[in-house]
């Protein structure tokens, strides 16, 4: 997956979209969803690119909040529909692709961002840590 999420970014690097994989940067994949919702119809290509911003949203997880990818196992698959997701560090799991198809279908209710800041289980820099 995390080279499904550097895939995406280097692809869509040309319109200059701060995709950093910070989390500020999932502000950014919450207006893109907003933009796919107003002009795009269902099929393969937006089906690709909600991919591409799971992945992404997914490598964040990993990158900023202790998350690793994980294969889903069978019962994990049917609850959540995909076959990937990560595990926190207190050992959830999550779907950041299927958090990303709920945003697109459902809006800015299911935020991103708000996602990521509300979200249990993360590892929490120490101030410390974040100098």
């Amino acid at each position: 997956m995390r080279r499904h999420a550097a895939a995406f970014v280097a692809r869509v690097a040309s319109a200059r979209l701060p995709l950093d994989y910070s989390v500020a940067s999932l502000r950014v994949v919450d207006r893109i969803v907003d933009g796919l919702r107003q002009g795009s119809s269902p099929g393969p290509e937006l089906d690709a690119v909600l991919f591409g911003l799971g992945a992404y949203v997914g490598e964040v997880l990993v990158r900023r909040a202790g998350a690793e990818w994980i294969a889903f196992d069978p019962s994990q698959r049917d609850y959540f529909g995909r076959d990937v997701g990560v595990r926190m560090p207190d050992g959830r799991v999550r779907s950041p692709l299927g958090k990303v198809v709920n945003r697109y279908e459902a809006g800015a209710a299911e935020s991103l961002q708000t996602f990521y800041l509300t979200l249990p289980g993360r590892r929490r820099r120490t101030c410390a840590a974040a100098l």
